[in-house]
């Protein structure tokens, strides 16, 4: 089988890595901190993957790599850019494919189902840095110089998700609990939730499926519903009371957000709860022969790992 080189062992890193190794891949994991899950098939590698000479014996002789870092939210524009170019320079000096994890920032606020050939308009400084990301990897690819792809999802959830996601620990502990949940929005707006396994599926098929190079995918999502739905299925599946959800106003994230910088940086997007936000995956279902987990398998999921922890 083959070397996967894997930067960041977070929600995403951490299970693609696992993922590979079910596989009977030999999978390596690169970090600032030497982490990542503690298992004899994968390998642990501390090192800086904004540093280009620290990555090319990392990735030589990988079939492919994995761009799943995870820069300080408020720091992006400082701390993508060299680990994007870094990586590029990797996988161009190993021949690995790199398959970088992105998201739907880039697209910027648009009316409809977002499907992977809109173009990248936001105006935002995430969205935009995200989109140059990936014009220059694709520039690259189209040079013949290197493999690329990219695969794309929206909000989070499940085992292993990050205590800030939206899914997070503000909503799903409290709603076992029989108290309410905090949202930062309207409630009943539809919006597309991405289950983490289903990322990790999708980033190892795209990085093996030649029709998927030099394109970006949507991971299989299932249709959009409302925080409202997702809360009233966590409640049902998990025999929980009723839910009850408490919406903080748009005031008081201002008020935070003075002081906290994740929330300060929440601005930029808010408008993906403002409004219906639908990830259409209909041509990557297709391409790499996957469909998303039905939502409640999810949730039960997502219930359990949350009740274990």
């Amino acid at each position: 089988m083959g070397k996967h080189v894997v930067v960041g062992a977070g929600q995403v890193g951490g299970q693609v890595a696992g993922l590979l190794a079910d596989q009977g891949h030999q999978a390596v994991v690169v970090t600032r901190s030497g982490s990542g899950p503690r298992r004899p098939e994968v390998a642990l590698v501390t090192a800086d993957a904004a540093d280009p000479e620290a990555m090319r014996p990392v990735t030589e002789g990988a079939d492919a790599l994995y761009n799943c870092a995870n820069p300080r939210y408020h720091r992006w524009p400082r701390d993508w850019p060299p680990v994007a170019a870094s990586l590029l320079a990797a996988a161009e000096a190993s021949g690995a494919v790199l398959t970088t994890l992105g998201n739907l920032y880039a697209y910027g606020p648009v009316d409809g189902p977002m499907t992977e050939d809109l173009p990248l308009a936001s105006s935002g400084v995430k969205g935009r840095v995200r989109a140059r990301m990936w014009e220059q990897a694709l520039a690259a690819h189209e040079a013949g110089r290197v493999r690329v792809t990219e695969v794309r999802g929206s909000d989070y959830f499940g085992p292993q998700a990050s205590d800030q996601a939206y899914l997070g620990s503000r909503f799903v502990p409290p709603l076992l609990a029989g108290r309410p949940a905090t949202v930062l929005s309207d409630p009943d707006i539809p919006h597309s939730w991405t289950y983490l396994p289903d990322v990790a599926r999708a980033l190892v098929a795209a990085a093996a499926a030649e029709p998927a190079w030099g394109r970006a995918w949507h991971v299989p999502t299932s249709p959009a519903v409302s925080i409202r739905h997702v809360a009233e299925r966590v409640c049902a599946l998990a025999g929980a009371p009723a839910p009850r959800l408490r919406r903080v106003p748009g005031w008081a994230l201002k008020a935070a957000g003075l002081a906290v910088p994740m929330l300060r940086e929440m601005g930029e997007t808010r408008y993906q709860f403002d409004r219906p936000y639908v990830l259409d995956s209909t041509a990557s279902q297709a391409v790499l022969g996957l469909a998303p987990t039905p939502l409640d398998a999810a949730l039960e999921a997502t219930v359990r790992w949350w009740r274990e922890r």
